[in-house]
């Protein structure tokens, strides 16, 4: 095993027009693809928050995918603070209420 297979997470925050476009169906999906797990959520000043878990390499990739979005989307800000993988998460899924997980 690698250091980029070790296991990991990361919270990131997008903004610009990111709400309403279906931003967060495609970061769902991306995810879903790349075996991440954790979830996305709107948040109430307009960016989106990711928190997701998996290997190093994926994440990196998958934050180069949700950088450009969904065709409606207009990325203008990606933020990401690596964190500790916390394994509590399944799979990957959208949350609908803001709040601190």
């Amino acid at each position: 095993m690698t250091a980029a297979d070790i296991r990991t997470a990361a919270e990131i925050v997008v903004g610009g027009r990111v709400q309403g476009v279906g931003y967060r169906n495609f970061v769902e999906r991306k995810a879903s693809q790349l075996g991440l797990t954790g979830y996305v959520m709107n948040l109430k000043d307009g960016r989106v928050r990711v928190r997701v878990e998996g290997g190093r390499n994926v994440i990196d990739e998958f934050a180069r995918e949700i950088e450009k979005g969904p065709p409606l989307a207009r990325v203008e800000k990606v933020e990401i603070m690596w964190r500790p993988a916390t394994g509590r998460f399944a799979s990957f899924g959208t949350r609908y209420a803001e709040f601190d997980p």
